[in-house]
């Protein structure tokens, strides 16, 4: 399991608003990390890589 957010280079997601905001990170072996953008230090969660693809399938197909 990947735990080091200062190795991390987060990025604000597409998907955010100014009211709901997230950061993504890329981790290496596919997984994705992401943190709430304003409480950065509280940590982020790990979400594998076949799933972050099917998340983020689903939102692209929602929105589309």
């Amino acid at each position: 399991m990947y735990s080091s957010s200062d190795e991390l280079t987060f990025r604000k997601s597409s998907y955010s608003n100014p009211s709901n905001c997230v950061e993504v990170a890329d981790v290496p072996g596919g997984d994705a990390a992401v943190r709430d953008s304003q409480n950065p230090g509280h940590g982020h969660f790990l979400v594998p890589g076949t799933e972050w693809t099917a998340l983020l399938s689903a939102v692209r197909h929602e929105r589309g």
